[in-house]
């Protein structure tokens, strides 16, 4: 009986006008499946919620209210229900759990709410009936219960929606919507999130398997040993080594990832299976609509089934989606976390083999790749078996004709195939932007010497010219993207041709009605999405996995190894025995407390010699033993874009007495007493806001404040003037200097610190040629005795007299030092500072500086501060950018593109309607009539839709390279066409960001979004009147649900263009600060402080990332909503095809239905593409900021031609010339009235900060004059173009810059010289030996910096380079201040002989090398105080007596 009440009342249930469940299955099923759900669950979520813990949440309103409507619910529900008073302890327990757990909402309980409320509809509907039915129940009570038992269960459910003290995205959007969202407004990450835990995990993982593959290639190294080893084989090895990198890598992330990626994966697989039973509702829906007896309410109940079905299907989907993104954001930190620790332990020789501009490409493009990949990648598994089920249910509709479509499938996928390989083979491409990064890298660092030198067009050309082989790979890669897409966009109308095709001609009695057509269609439909996904998912593996191999083959560099140097607490001296490329049969021991010096002439193993100290370099064989701690000065001092004070402190705390001890030591004092904020004054990367001097010394008083043990010095005094370098030496480094007591190891090239020092160790061709004392060596007349004899000449005189002139030179050391200084910084770094300034005549210099009472309460760090930080825009993206885009592309193209989109929806509409109506053709006889012809217009719609299609792709595609073309373009001549200011004060950074980040969004991303975004509205458009067609009341519920979509996007998009902006402008300082730490690594690690810089790295890495979650978290909860007003449409246009059944055909049915339900996905896609446009358009509006900022003067100006020998003679003309460093502020340079004549020899001294400097930059126009003219050979230079000007005047910069690429390139970029020319300056130079010894002689490639020459050799090649351009007047900025004396006197004798007949102006530190010059000039404040012959001005005892005195020299 109990059997027959369930089954055998299918009257009651379904055949009947009113149907209903059976009274005993109401109470049985309906009751206890929600309490079977919740009891069969509870011990698996139990365990989860073990496993899982994310601390403590207080107990809130929302919780209390759960709780309290839990208990009314089972005090309500207890006396009818007994079985449900375990079930409300359970849910309390529950609730209480995930409280305590850091549960914040639970889909545990909205399932089990959601399946007790579905439960309770057909009871409640019962009870609402015999409310109705009886005006007085004898039951009432119960009913009574029952409706508040169900109010109840209601409100659980909804307030099972709302998450327990959580970050509220409606509110985050609502508040973005209203006002722009800044940073402080987002939430901070989850700690699963952060950049710790995921780096973290993916570091242990990686290691594991490293240690797994070691020991795989021991094994097979030892078997075989004993085997002769070829070279082929091992770089074969090497090869298959780099390959295999990345699926280790691979295999890494998903050991690390897959879990989470993994429910994802479920949620999708349960979306896919709503999505296929949506067709079988609409077949049962046609069917309904056909058959004018079925009773009306199983149409309603078709109509709500596809609703519920297409709504359910919306939120796995989109929750399948936010797996992905999340897992994609913890892939892109894990690999970012895992490169900079990479290049933190990367050892020289693998360092030289990637550049900055490569690494910090990995961490922009090729984790945009993986991200990518992790999306798309179940496309490529999953989308063949949706294939597969689609033609499945398609066979189940037309039979065999469904193999018509297999065909057209199977000859699909080769053709794919194919140019999906083609395209593969096209990832060149990312070969080019490396080296366009790379390049532009270069030139950010070394911009200086290219305006200098007039290199910007040459560099300027090798940039576009990547950049043209760049957009060439892009241009080909697109057209056959174009032939894929148009392939797959018209596979669903070939697929359907074929099939219907095939199916009417096969048997006339085959007739096509409106279920067959709709429901194939709908099939079809859904076949669209896996066909069209399947080739972007494609593209993105491959991609992807070539991100990997590069990522692997980096992340399996070798690495500095641990062996290198030994630790020890027993021995106190430093022991080396090594032999490498470098060095050979070294051996010392150094005891604790001693001064070790280091000389040799260029290029002989003395910088190599404490990088083997540090551990830096390949060791052979022998040890390297230290005792204690280290602290490392490098050549090129490596200054942080910090405060100085940080700078100097370096992470340790700040002891104030032992860090004013170190400033005064390191004749810092004066400096910070001008600086605007002193200690707190902001320095630019790379110190450009500092002289070379203050850099080394801020070096070095980096050092000493880490009061290490062991200090590794190299050359640190050569970068200042003598007296401030003795001053360091008796202070610092000396028997009585502050590090006394600890062991140093001094590389130097002066001569007069020998006598001072315990050891001295020579070095020759890397290997120690003598050792000794001072008096050793010169009492055994080697080598160095020769060498000492030379060139010391008066230094012993200044070293007996040494201790006499301490006292006052100690008083001296920076007098008039400041002046200058302190026009620099308030002219480079204040932005609001007035500074009133008033000075006396030059033989009394004074310094008044009166501020104001408000201006000395600045705060400090505003005072200090000097790079601008990457600014976020604010509010939506201006029509002025759209515009801007549109222009580049031109309206010749714009027309085109808009009329074929046109075309190609009309014809789609076309052949849709011709459907419908072959769909309602009347059967006659069993067949339908001209079955042939209706088969012609509809193939000959479908392939116009198909060409319009592929000329829609690639006009865009098209378009997007012009437009990237032209905005690339403009970057490029407006960064290289900016003053020097801009590139002190704008971190290289953020121009990289725009050069490697904004340029791939304009290049791929934009073009795309807009292919995406016009394709789908003007198919939205398509639907929209198919739909009023069928059913015109539908325009009723279109026209608010546009309103409310527009009103919902608007809502979005203003939140996501802010978050897009935010996050653009929080990924720059990850770039600046990976660049900073690559080219500091060995300082970082020479001072252990390499857990300071992750935790840095990590912490800029999670700011990004706060920005980027909420953002792809937006975007799915925009989606939902869009796609639920989607839903309300399919919802809509079915009820009314079932009211109208009677007046409607099927076939319009069918179209309007099956078309209805792709709104939810066109509504979807079209604000997907519309945002990604508008957030990606905000690259052409970073892109273009930088065309707003001060440019300098015209390279070239027309109509002012120069004679080809300009300048004849060389004579140079200062008429009262005066230098600002911003306008408003005192001069730098004062009345400067001066006339060099030609082929006069012209010394420039004074202290540092005198305004040596700013002469030549006056000179070469780097800064304008505020006042006066320059005129050589009687031009105004103010008057021609800067190229004209600096083409034509050669300098010798102190910092001797050399660009990655040939030797030659470096010495002629324009390759204008012939190798004859090139090969005679190289032997002036003094280069000709070594670079005859390279293997590519003149080819050989220099790395990046140069840095695989010494600094003594790139110095000479800085020399060559001037000797190949031969002009007329020559300016040396301090240039041989970082060689040694042989080499000094080498390149001074070159520079008398081959510069004779040429105005040489020397800025000179040792002054022993102007001696003989024509005049000196001595200035002091920025005002020349003494010009006269050296000897004149010895006679006159004035300051430059008293300098001479000083170097030994008078």
């Amino acid at each position: 009986s109990v059997i027959r009440a369930f089954c055998d009342n299918w009257n009651l249930t379904w055949f009947t006008p009113n149907p209903d469940l059976t009274e005993c299955f109401q109470h049985t099923v309906l009751v206890w499946f929600p309490c079977f759900y919740l009891w069969l669950c509870a011990p698996f979520y139990f365990l989860y919620l073990g496993f899982h813990d994310y601390g403590r949440i207080s107990v809130s309103s929302l919780c209390v209210t759960k709780t309290v409507s839990q208990r009314s619910d089972h005090e309500e529900t207890s006396s009818t229900l007994p079985q449900n008073t375990p079930t409300t302890v359970l849910t309390v327990c529950v609730i209480h759990l995930e409280r305590m757990k850091g549960c914040r909402s639970s889909l545990f309980l909205f399932v089990f709410w959601t399946l007790a409320v579905v439960c309770s509809l057909v009871p409640l509907r019962a009870n609402i009936q015999a409310v109705v039915g009886e005006s007085c129940s004898r039951d009432s009570v119960r009913s009574a219960a029952f409706f508040t038992c169900f109010s109840l269960q209601l409100a659980q459910l909804i307030l099972s929606c709302f998450a327990d003290q959580h970050n509220n995205l409606l509110l985050l959007v609502v508040k973005g919507y209203r006002s722009p969202l800044k940073a402080e407004d987002l939430w901070s990450l989850r700690k699963e999130d952060t950049s710790e835990k995921i780096i973290g995990d993916l570091e242990r993982e990686w290691t594991t398997q490293c240690a797994k593959l070691q020991q795989q290639e021991r094994g097979d190294s030892v078997t075989a040993l004993g085997c002769r080893i070829t070279e082929q084989t091992q770089l074969l090895h090497k090869l298959r080594q780099e390959q295999s990198s990345g699926f280790l890598l691979l295999r890494t992330l998903a050991k690390t990832f897959g879990p989470f990626f993994l429910t994802g994966t479920l949620c999708l697989i349960i979306h896919d299976a709503f999505m296929f039973s949506i067709p079988q509702v609409l077949s049962l829906l046609l069917s309904f609509v056909g058959d004018k007896d079925v009773p009306l309410w199983k149409g309603y109940l078709f109509a709500f089934t596809m609703f519920l079905l297409s709504c359910l299907q919306s939120l796995f989907n989109h929750q399948y989606m936010y797996s992905c993104f999340t897992v994609g954001m913890r892939v892109k930190t894990a690999v970012m976390g895992l490169v900079y620790r990479k290049a933190l332990v990367i050892s020289s020789a693998a360092r030289r083999t990637c550049t900055v501009g490569e690494i910090v490409n990995l961490v922009s493009a090729d984790t945009q790749k993986l991200m990518d990949f992790v999306v798309y990648f179940n496309a490529v598994w999953l989308a063949p078996i949706e294939i597969g089920l689609c033609l499945f249910f398609l066979w189940q509709r037309l039979g065999p004709s469904a193999l018509a479509g297999i065909t057209t499938v199977i000859l699909i996928f080769p053709l794919n195939g194919l140019i999906a390989k083609m395209r593969s083979k096209l990832q060149v491409q990312m070969k080019y932007m490396d080296g366009r990064i790379k390049l532009m890298t270069e030139i950010l660092s070394g911009i200086k010497i290219l305006k200098f030198y007039a290199w910007e067009k040459a560099f300027e050309e090798r940039v576009l010219g990547y950049r043209e082989k760049e957009l060439k790979a892009l241009k080909k890669s697109q057209i056959l993207y174009s032939i894929s897409i148009a392939s797959f966009n018209s596979s669903t109308f070939l697929i359907a041709f074929a099939m219907f095709g095939v199916y009417v001609l096969i048997d006339e009695k085959n007739v096509l009605d409106a279920q067959k057509v709709f429901v194939s269609m709908a099939l079809i439909n859904i076949l669209k999405t896996p066909l069209s996904q399947l080739p972007f998912a494609m593209s993105t593996t491959m991609q992807a996995i070539v991100s990997l191999k590069r990522l692997g083959k980096f992340l399996c560099q070798d690495e500095l190894k641990l062996d290198s140097i030994m630790k020890i607490c027993v021995f106190l001296i430093i022991s080396l025995l090594i032999r490498d490329d470098v060095l050979c049969r070294i051996s010392v021991k150094v005891p604790r407390g001693c001064l070790v010096a280091v000389v040799g002439h260029v290029g002989s193993g003395k910088s190599s010699l404490l990088s083997a100290m540090l551990g830096e370099t390949e060791k052979k064989s022998g040890n390297v033993t230290v005792k204690g701690s280290v602290a490392y000065v490098p050549q090129q001092a490596w200054i942080q874009n910090a405060t100085l004070r940080e700078n100097i402190v370096f992470g340790q705390e700040k002891k104030e007495s032992w860090y004013q001890t170190v400033l005064e030591a390191c004749a810092l004092v004066r400096d910070l007493n001008i600086l605007p904020a002193r200690d707190a004054t902001e320095i630019g990367e790379k110190g450009l806001n500092l002289s070379g001097g203050q850099k080394q010394r801020v070096s070095l008083a980096r050092a000493v404040y880490r009061n290490a043990d062991i200090y590794l010095l190299d050359d640190p005094l050569s970068a200042v003037d003598a007296q401030v370098g003795q001053h360091i030496f008796d202070r610092v480094i000396g028997p009585k200097g502050i590090l006394k007591n600890k062991t140093r190891v001094l590389v130097t090239h002066g001569l007069n610190f020998l006598p001072q020092a315990d050891l001295i160790l020579v070095m020759g061709d890397g290997e120690i040629t003598e050792t000794g004392s001072y008096i050793e060596l010169l009492n055994r007349r080697n080598a160095f005795a020769d060498f000492v004899q030379t060139f010391a000449g008066n230094e012993r005189k200044e070293i007996s007299t040494n201790k006499g002139k301490l006292r006052m030179s100690h008083k001296f050391i920076i007098t008039s030092l400041y002046f200058p200084l302190l026009v620099y910084f308030t002219g480079m770094m204040l932005v609001n500072l007035k500074c009133f300034i008033s000075f006396q005549a030059p033989g009394n210099q004074c310094l008044d500086s009166a501020l104001s009472d408000s201006e000395q309460e600045q705060d400090q760090e505003e005072l200090g501060k000097l790079t601008e930080a990457d600014k976020a825009h604010t509010g939506r993206v201006k029509l002025e950018m759209y515009v801007e885009y549109f222009r580049t592309i031109g309206l010749a193209l714009i027309v085109p593109i808009v009329f074929l989109y046109a075309f190609q929806q009309a014809a789609s509409l076309g052949y849709n309607y011709w459907l419908r109506l072959w769909a309602d053709d009347p059967v006659i006889n069993g067949t339908q009539a001209d079955a042939d012809v209706k088969l012609a217009v509809f193939g000959a719609l479908g392939i116009a839709q198909g060409v319009a299609i592929f000329g829609t792709t690639v006009a865009i595609s098209l378009g997007g390279i012009i437009a990237s073309r032209h905005l690339h373009m403009d970057l490029l001549s407006n960064v290289l066409h900016s003053p020097m200011a801009f590139f002190e004060s704008t971190p290289s950074g953020n121009l990289l960001n725009r050069f490697s980040k904004e340029v791939d969004a304009i290049d791929c991303m934009i073009p795309d979004g807009f292919k995406m975004m016009l394709g789908y509205v003007f198919k939205l458009m398509e639907v929209c009147i198919i739909v009023l067609i069928a059913t015109p009341f539908a325009g009723l519920v279109i026209l608010p649900l546009t309103l409310f979509y527009v009103f919902i996007q608007s809502f979005y998009v203003a939140t996501s263009c802010q978050l897009r902006r935010l996050e653009s402008v929080s990924r720059s300082p990850i770039y600046t600060h990976f660049n900073e730490t690559v080219q500091g690594a060995s300082v970082i690690r020479a001072f252990g402080e390499q857990p300071r810089f992750i935790l840095q790295a990590n912490g800029r890495v999670d700011h990004n990332q706060t920005s980027y979650f909420p953002r792809f978290v937006a975007t799915r909860w925009l989606a939902v909503n869009l796609e639920f007003l989607g839903n309300l449409l399919v919802l809509a246009a079915a009820i009314l095809s079932v009211t109208g059944k009677d007046t409607l055909s099927p076939g319009i049915v069918g179209l309007a239905v099956s078309h209805s339900l792709q709104v939810t996905g066109i509504l979807s896609w079209i604000v997907r593409a519309w945002t990604d446009v508008e957030n990606n358009i905000v690259s052409v509006e970073r892109v273009k900021e930088y065309a707003e900022t001060p440019k300098e003067a015209p390279w070239t100006i027309e109509n002012r031609s120069l004679p080809s020998a300009w300048p004849q003679t060389g004579s140079i003309e200062f008429q009262q010339y005066g230098l600002q460093y911003r306008r408003g502020l005192d001069w730098a340079l004062k009345e400067i009235t001066l006339n060099v004549q030609e082929r006069e020899k012209v010394g420039i001294v004074g202290r540092t900060g005198a305004g040596k400097s700013s002469l030549a930059l006056g000179i070469f126009r780097i800064l304008e004059a505020a006042k006066g003219e320059i005129y050589i050979d009687g031009v105004n230079i103010a008057q021609i173009g800067l190229q004209d000007l600096r083409s034509r005047i050669t300098i010798i910069p102190q910092d001797p810059i050399l660009f990655s690429g040939s030797l030659r390139m470096n010495l002629d970029p324009f390759d204008g010289y012939s190798d004859e020319d090139v090969w005679r300056a190289l032997e002036l130079a003094h280069l000709k030996n070594f670079v005859s010894g390279l293997p590519d002689k003149l080819n050989h490639e220099c790395s990046e910096g140069g840095e695989n020459l010494s600094l003594g050799q790139r110095q000479l090649v800085c020399l060559a380079r001037a000797l190949l351009r031969k002009t007329k007047i020559l300016v040396l900025d301090e240039a041989t201040a970082a060689v040694d004396l042989e080499t000094d006197n080498l390149i001074q004798s070159t520079i008398r002989t081959q510069f004779e007949d040429c105005t040489v102006l020397t800025i000179a530190h040792r002054l022993n090398t102007i001696m003989d010059y024509t005049r000196v000039i001595v200035m002091d404040n920025g005002y020349i105080t003494e010009m006269d012959s050296p000897t004149n001005l010895i006679a006159q005892r004035g300051q430059f007596y008293c300098m001479c005195r000083e170097a030994g020299l008078a």
